[in-house]
């Protein structure tokens, strides 16, 4: 099933917050994008009913499928943000144009900027 970019960050945040903080709360979430807890709260009410995670205790575990795609888009985040810091692009505003970029790039032209990246040595 196809998500939306928001659904996306959403479990992107709660990848690299589980990564700093080992368990993640909705208010971790609410904290790392800047919204609300209430369109937190119904986020990961569409996120569980889809599958992508699990609440247990109020707590958000990514579930096979996403932590797949958090992977997926954090590995994303992570190159863009990089690639352009290094092409001299302002750190914020290469994390901002890297969020946008992560969305909308296809998995083939990723991969081939992915590997021209790798093969020229241009990523940290």
């Amino acid at each position: 099933m196809k998500l939306q970019e928001s659904g996306e960050d959403y479990l992107e945040s709660i990848l690299k917050i589980e990564r700093t903080k080992g368990v993640v709360r909705s208010v971790d979430v609410a904290n790392d994008l800047n919204v609300s807890k209430p369109s937190v709260s119904r986020a990961m009410h569409i996120l569980a009913e889809r599958g992508f995670i699990q609440i247990e205790d109020n707590v958000l575990v990514l579930s096979e499928s996403g932590r797949k795609i958090a992977e997926k888009i954090y590995e994303r985040h992570v190159l863009f943000t990089d690639f352009l810091i290094q092409l001299g692009v302002d750190e914020a505003i290469a994390a901002e144009d890297a969020c946008r970029m992560e969305h909308t790039l296809s998995d083939e032209s990723y991969a081939a900027l992915k590997r021209f990246i790798e093969a020229h040595q241009v990523y940290r």
